[in-house]
């Protein structure tokens, strides 16, 4: 068998259903082994979204997502993605077409330094240098993909060793696991119970992977057992993350915040004041020695970091859960009042999402689309700017993708194509702005081919809002510059591409138009007149 057959039979033979790409020269083996497999291309119109339905595979499933892109300038546009990827701690892997092995260093077409340039945004990145050892890297990288952090990992595979034969004796099948995890001893998950159930107003702040899945469970039952309350935070706002409410206000209060899995950086202020209170103790646990280095560097001062341990977040939740006792809780006073600012919202909002006329605001479009996310296995997804922060306040469903910590935009569309994949029965609604519309509008063309149906509700204010907003507010409204946008209708680009679209102008339009766009069945497009606002900061006081 040829290189590229090995590849597509160690893929299929570790589970892996589909793969999403773009085509180019160096990858054509693999195109043409798929032929011969169970494993159904999906064939996107940018690389970049080839990535981010990997990533949201990821996220969604536990189970690494797999994109492929050719060499050159296809792999150079996957990079910002592998970024986002990254930065949310989502398991995939990104395999990449490169020049031939026989040409290196002699000018070879699309010869680049690929594993050089993906290494920052990825957990490794490697070029396959012997055709007999492609099955056994696409095992290492998938396994590696999910260990530890989980995050991105790119194989680059010359295009020589995918045409190559190669003897394969037996099967191919590997299984990708979990990876190695390192444990926490009992020692330091009793001490660090110690501290947590011995303090006052204790605190976990959980990084990305414990926002899905079985993390997200096992968070919620140590909670709800413990009286420890868990917050875990995947947004680029930080504790200014509108979905989090008006966290920030108590944040400050705790005297001991366990940091699990969760970096200790800009979206916590750095843990310095006002963030957190100077003399608040901290306990981090972290499967990469070099985040524990960092909080070391970063705080002012070093010994309120009172314990560090080098473990894997979800198995130390599942050991901090089994070391609580089984105790009636009397003082919950703390455990509530964490739970009553997580989820305050203002109480004006239900003003504005009732008998407003003309450009709707945020608010009535996320409260308007809250009904069609019911469902045990509805998909929310939420991209970045003004609009997608009120969309991830006002809405809430049983999977949430965000564009996460890398504070991206651009991703919504490919992600919902993703979600629909692996929920094929659920309810997949992805909010955007119209800036946020124009990096992969054509990826309705996707999923028309494909028949991918979705429901993208998309806030039209003809204007890049979040930079109009800081012009606003920095420099004033006779300094607002090349931040307009024109107020196309996006719903008549996804009609005109085979997709089902509606405008929307009034309140009371919304629900019809979303009931109508789900019975489409089609890749669906709602585009909704709103006004120009700034994102939502949540405060009580």
């Amino acid at each position: 068998m040829r290189g590229a057959d090995l590849l597509v039979r160690t893929l299929a033979d570790s589970g892996v259903k589909h793969i999403s790409s773009l085509s180019g020269n160096q990858i054509m083996p693999i195109y043409d082994a798929c032929i011969d497999s169970s494993i159904e291309l999906y064939h996107v119109r940018q690389e970049a979204a080839a990535v981010h339905m990997a990533d949201a595979w990821g996220r969604l499933t536990g189970q690494p997502g797999i994109a492929l892109v050719t060499a050159g300038p296809g792999f150079a546009n996957a990079l910002s993605a592998l970024y986002v990827a990254k930065m949310a701690e989502s398991p995939m892997v990104l395999l990449s077409g490169h020049a031939p092995t026989s040409q290196l260093g002699r000018g070879a077409f699309q010869e680049m330094a690929q594993s050089d340039m993906a290494r920052p945004v990825t957990k490794a990145s490697w070029t396959v240098d012997d055709a007999t050892q492609i099955g056994s890297s696409i095992t290492m990288a998938m396994a590696l993909a999910r260990s530890g952090r989980p995050g991105p990992v790119q194989v680059s595979l010359p295009v020589d060793l995918l045409e190559a034969q190669v003897q394969v004796h037996g099967s191919s099948a590997v299984i990708a696991g979990e990876g190695s995890a390192a444990l926490i001893s009992n020692k330091d998950a009793t001490d660090t119970l110690e501290l947590l159930l011995g303090s006052r107003r204790p605190l976990v702040l959980a990084g990305p992977t414990l926002t899905r899945g079985r993390g997200r469970q096992l968070a919620n039952s140590f909670a709800e057992k413990s009286g420890v309350p868990v917050v875990a935070m995947e947004s680029p706002r930080g504790i200014n993350d509108p979905s989090l409410g008006a966290l920030a206000e108590l944040l400050a209060q705790a005297d001991t915040v366990l940091l699990l899995g969760k970096k200790l950086d800009f979206t916590l202020g750095f843990g310095e004041p006002p963030s957190l209170a100077p003399e608040c103790r901290l306990v981090q646990i972290d499967p990469e020695p070099q985040v524990l280095e960092q909080t070391q560097r970063v705080l002012s001062n070093p010994s309120r970091l009172v314990l560090t341990v080098l473990a894997d977040p979800t198995t130390t939740l599942e050991a901090l859960l089994n070391l609580t006792p089984e105790r009636e809780r009397t003082d919950t006073a703390w455990y509530d009042e964490v739970q009553a600012s997580v989820s305050y919202r203002p109480s004006e909002w239900e003003a504005l999402s009732m008998g407003q006329e003309g450009p709707l605001h945020p608010v009535q479009v996320g409260r308007g689309a809250a009904d069609s996310l019911r469902g045990d296995a509805a998909v929310f997804i939420s991209d970045g700017g003004e609009y997608g922060q009120w969309a991830q306040s006002c809405l809430t469903a049983s999977n949430r993708v965000i564009n996460g910590p890398s504070g991206s935009i651009g991703s919504a569309i490919p992600f919902a194509m993703a979600a629909r994949l692996a929920f094929p029965n659920a309810p997949v609604m992805t909010f955007l702005g119209d800036g946020t519309m124009g990096f992969h509008l054509m990826e309705f063309d996707t999923a028309v081919r494909y028949n991918i149906p979705f429901i993208a509700v998309v806030g039209n204010d003809a204007t890049w809002n979040a930079e109009f907003q800081i012009q606003l507010r920095d420099y004033g409204r006779d300094r607002l510059v090349g931040c307009e946008l024109r107020p196309t209708r996006y719903d008549e680009v996804v009609k005109a591409l085979g997709g089902y679209g509606e405008h929307v102008s009034t309140p009371e339009q919304l629900g019809p138009a979303l009931e109508r766009a789900r019975d489409s069945g089609l890749p669906a497009c709602i585009d909704v007149s709103i006004q120009r606002v700034p994102s939502p900061v949540i405060r009580r006081g």
